[in-house]
């Protein structure tokens, strides 16, 4: 759980580096899909590395739709992925 909520804290953090315009939808995006896979079972490590590796990835083609340096997200990749 400790590793959700901090996955959370930092793709939020990510959103904020977004056009501000564009900052409202993603934030919402993101509470929503973190709410909808809160019924994962939190001793399935797979599932939620897989989840994990799927909110890096998406944050990384967001963060790459709106031009924004790629290495915002390392303190994710760092979460997620090491």
């Amino acid at each position: 759980m400790k590793k959700a909520l901090r996955v959370y804290g930092a793709v939020q953090r990510l959103v904020r580096r977004l056009p501000k315009d564009s900052r409202p939808y993603y934030a919402k995006y993101v509470r929503e899909n973190f709410v909808n896979y809160r019924e994962v079972d939190a001793n399935d490590a797979k599932a939620l590395d897989e989840l994990f590796n799927r909110s890096y990835n998406h944050s990384i083609w967001v963060l790459n739709k709106y031009s924004v340096d790629e290495s915002a997200a390392d303190k994710l990749k760092k979460i997620c992925c090491g």
